[in-house]
């Protein structure tokens, strides 16, 4: 028996749109994760990026559970003495839709060069358009449940 060894040409990039408009935050931001890291292919390997591009639209329309929007805080710090700037999930929404969801995924990728090189496959969208039809993305439905 001989190993396998995955080579870059053997890598087939897809690309994906995927509509956030109702769902859950957590939920979506998991699949999306795991679409550009490759784990739903049989050549996943850990130390590659072997995953797609994604493409969400409708950023602004996400949902999620309990007192999240009042609750959940996104933390900035200029660096300077006094220079922490906090803002809820639902500011975030009103003024940076896009980045709600970047955070959400990049929190859930690797902390290394790899999880840098794979959140750049990530195209967000607050409203329903976006300007990637060249790249004929397919639709994908995501299930609530897993």
């Amino acid at each position: 028996m001989k190993t396998w060894v995955l080579k870059a040409s053997d890598i087939k990039r897809d690309w994906y749109v995927i509509d956030a408009e109702g769902k859950n935050l957590g939920r979506l931001a998991s699949q999306i994760a795991t679409i550009l890291r490759g784990k739903h292919k049989p050549i996943y390997t850990p130390s590659m990026d072997v995953g797609d591009f994604v493409i969400v639209v409708n950023a602004a329309k996400i949902q999620v559970t309990g007192n999240k929007m009042r609750e959940k805080k996104y933390y900035r710090h200029s660096l300077h003495p006094g220079g922490l700037s906090t803002r809820t999930l639902q500011e975030m929404l009103a003024k940076h839709p896009e980045r709600v969801i970047r955070l959400a995924v990049r929190g859930m990728l690797p902390k290394t060069k790899l999880g840098r090189t794979l959140i750049r496959k990530l195209k967000v969208y607050a409203d329903g358009s976006h300007p990637h039809q060249a790249q004929q993305p397919k639709p994908l439905e995501l299930s609530q449940d897993a």
